[in-house]
């Protein structure tokens, strides 16, 4: 039994992918057995930002801001928009119709 739960977990684990060459970590779909922890650690801030920093729906830029990114500069704040867009594919967010991020219910 703790052999067949082990295979599960690893397979439910974030496995490295190839993109143009490289060696990418994908993100997982949320999941019960998927725990925060399988995200890799800059989605685990962003998660982390967007979800429990946050007071409330959140814009990227409030996210950007709560982690430091420049965001008065688009070309930083666009791959933020693209990693919590990312999350919310995933499941781990939820976008709301005004643009706002937040927690899945």
């Amino acid at each position: 039994m703790s052999e067949q739960l082990a295979d599960e977990r690893a397979s439910a684990a974030p496995a490295p992918g190839q993109v143009g060459g490289r060696t990418v970590m994908l993100i997982p779909h949320r999941a019960p057995d998927v725990e925060e922890t399988m995200l890799p650690p800059d989605y685990q801030r962003i998660l982390a930002a967007a979800v429990r920093q946050a007071a409330g729906p959140g814009m990227a830029r409030q996210v950007g801001e709560i982690l430091g990114v420049d965001f008065s500069v688009r070309a930083k704040l666009e791959p933020l928009r693209a990693k919590l867009v990312r999350l919310v594919d995933r499941g781990w967010l939820r976008k709301l119709p005004d643009g706002r991020f937040t927690t899945r219910l």
